[in-house]
């Protein structure tokens, strides 16, 4: 039976778990360059987890200079199985206050200065990313949230802007116009890159502050903004603890089959792909290149 390997992305107060055990550092190499840190392997209640610092333990990587396709094939090395993003959010709903959680399950891309996938020239793929995220994994977040006592939205789409600047007052108006119910600035190419790697993927946006287009955004001050995120990286920690045993040891697959998305994927001839890039693909595409 498959076990369950549980990968966390998310920031040093995430992976600070009471009860996590045989907890070690390790690093781990990849062909796309250096990860974001070393990951801690460990677990929790008969869960092995895995947690990846997205920007490095000192917060060292802007969210542009972060390596996305190291940090997913370096998860995808250390055996996991299923991965939960959590990321620190601006919201564009009154209905989402600051400390408030969203379980993601759309995204739209503003990004433009990332690599977004792991296939390129001499290795042509196309995968599906209609439904970003796993179904299964956000019905196990939003249930876990609701039992921590957690203010929790289930559903929201993830507006990923580049950054590292915020908004302007006009872009914030326009991409609440879209509908857009939260504002971040790593969400993407993380959950593309995710669906390339056949993992199942999640993302718990955890709101900190208004984005611009609040009338009362210009009265929010730093010391307000840090209280709110010790108090996100409190519940965050809570919510993992509480979404582990929920998954449990023994895993189920994906109800929309993300495990097997590679399947149909590859366009280019196999005479004719680039064998560098053929080789750098062990990891993230190993399953149907061995095939």
């Amino acid at each position: 039976m498959a076990q369950t390997v549980l990968g966390i992305i998310g920031g040093s107060g995430v992976y600070q778990i009471d009860g996590l055990k045989d907890a070690e550092w390790q690093r781990v190499a990849t062909p796309w360059g250096e990860a974001s840190d070393d990951i801690l392997f460990g677990s929790l209640d008969g869960v092995e987890m895995r947690f990846l610092p997205r920007h490095g333990r000192g917060h060292v990587h802007s969210p542009t200079s972060i390596n996305y396709r190291a940090n997913i094939d370096a998860m995808k090395r250390a055996g996991v199985t299923d991965l939960i993003s959590v990321s620190a959010c601006g919201s564009f709903r009154e209905e989402l206050p600051p400390g408030h959680f969203v379980v993601v399950d759309q995204f739209i891309d503003r990004t433009f200065a990332r690599e977004k996938s792991f296939f390129g020239p001499g290795f042509v793929a196309h995968v599906s990313l209609a439904h970003p995220t796993c179904a299964r994994l956000d019905a196990a977040l939003f249930a876990a949230a609701q039992e921590v006592g957690l203010a929790v939205t289930k559903g929201g789409t993830y507006l990923a802007m580049e950054g590292p600047q915020f908004s302007t007052l006009a872009e914030s108006r326009l991409y609440k116009s879209w509908g857009c119910s939260v504002i971040g600035m790593t969400g993407m190419p993380e959950a593309k890159l995710a669906r390339e790697a056949e993992l199942p993927y999640a993302l718990v946006a955890m709101v900190t502050d208004y984005d611009c287009w609040h009338p009362d955004h210009d009265h929010v001050t730093v010391d307000q903004v840090v209280k709110i995120l010790g108090q996100n990286a409190d519940n965050a920690r809570a919510l993992v603890k509480r979404v582990a045993p929920k998954l449990g040891p023994a895993r189920t697959p994906s109800p929309a089959g993300i495990e097997r998305t590679l399947d149909t994927a590859f366009i280019t001839a196999p005479e004719k792909r680039d064998p560098e890039l053929f080789a750098k693909l062990d990891a993230v595409a190993g399953r149907v290149l061995k095939a």
